[in-house]
């Protein structure tokens, strides 16, 4: 199922290598565990001939995985927006984060596209203190400011063309744009954050790409964060295909007809098969968890505060919550 639908570089990777022994050239992978479960992939794609093998941009791509899905505790949340923070500071090291603009993409009135406005709501704006009471705040802060465009739909202008503007207005150093995504996994739905120096396309998660946000559009660095919020259905109907293939050879065994005919299925393309039936009577659907509420508030908060302690020097969780 290579050609099913993700966002997320860790994944392509890995549904390349189902039929793959080599690792993938011009890439570059690495693992690394923290406490409470918590688990971090680094992959970078170096040439363009990696960059066509998982249809990503050349950069680096960093995927943070949370232990525990929807329920994660308060020592996992700390150590997650402490990781994140950790994650983020490689993204941007090197760069000057003099100025940052965080850009929330997303519809606030869905919640599953609401990542981005939610992550804003809980990052520490700093801009205008700075600017007009420069001696009441602390030395450790940065000049922070954000803001949830919010999507063509209901604005009637393209996300990029309002980040540009403010990026023209403003000059900020970096651009830290979060978004939703889609996973082809649901293990990784609301679990898993992803972060790259690539930029960003709005919309890529409902497979409805605009002008993309990065460096050749912004003329200044765009780190992503992306959280996959929804799968696409067809890819669930292929996983059930295989799951019911797998339950049929244990009890059926391999010569009943029906486990031949599904696993006939099972070795094809079933991703584009699925589709070719389904969308045309129904349309294209995703899918997302039934708490998809509690979920998406729980992880814009751990991307807010790993942007609060990545950008300002110095400043805590506790710090953090003073100030709100």
């Amino acid at each position: 199922m290579f050609n099913a639908r993700t966002d997320l570089v860790v994944e392509a990777r890995e549904m390349h290598l189902e039929n793959k022994v080599d690792e993938i050239q011009g890439t570059e992978t690495e693992t690394e565990d923290f406490d409470y479960g918590i688990s971090v992939t680094r992959v970078t794609i170096s040439d363009e001939q990696g960059a066509k093998v998982l249809g990503k941009p050349k950069g680096k791509y960093i995927t943070l995985e949370l232990p525990e899905k929807g329920q994660v505790r308060q020592g996992a949340y700390e150590e997650a927006c402490r990781v994140c923070a950790l994650e983020l500071c490689r993204l941007l090291d090197g760069k000057d984060c003099e100025t940052v603009l965080v850009a929330g993409l997303g519809n606030r009135g869905i919640t599953a596209d609401s990542v981005g406005p939610k992550c804003v709501d809980s990052v520490l704006v700093t801009r205008h203190l700075l600017e007009y009471m420069p001696d009441e705040i602390d030395n450790r802060l940065r000049a922070v400011c954000a803001v949830a465009p919010g999507v063509l739909g209901i604005t009637g202008i393209e996300t990029s063309e309002i980040v540009k503007g403010l990026v023209d207005r403003i000059k900020p150093s970096v651009v830290i744009a979060v978004d939703a995504l889609c996973s082809r996994s649901m293990e990784r739905v609301n679990s898993t954050i992803q972060m790259s120096d690539t930029g960003i396309a709005p919309g890529a998660g409902i497979d409805n790409k605009r002008m993309a946000l990065d460096e050749a559009n912004l003329g200044i660095p765009v780190i992503a964060i992306g959280v996959p919020t929804v799968i696409d259905a067809a890819t669930i109907a292929g996983d059930a295909i295989d799951m019911l293939v797998e339950d049929m050879k244990k009890h059926s065994g391999e010569n009943s007809l029906l486990f031949r005919m599904l696993n006939t299925i099972a070795d094809e393309d079933k991703y584009s098969v699925i589709k070719e039936v389904f969308e045309p009577a129904h349309g294209a659907f995703v899918v997302t968890p039934k708490e998809i509420d509690m979920l998406v508030g729980t992880v814009s908060d751990i991307i807010a505060n790993g942007i609060n302690i990545a950008i300002h020097e110095g400043i805590t969780l506790g710090d953090i919550d003073r100030y709100k």
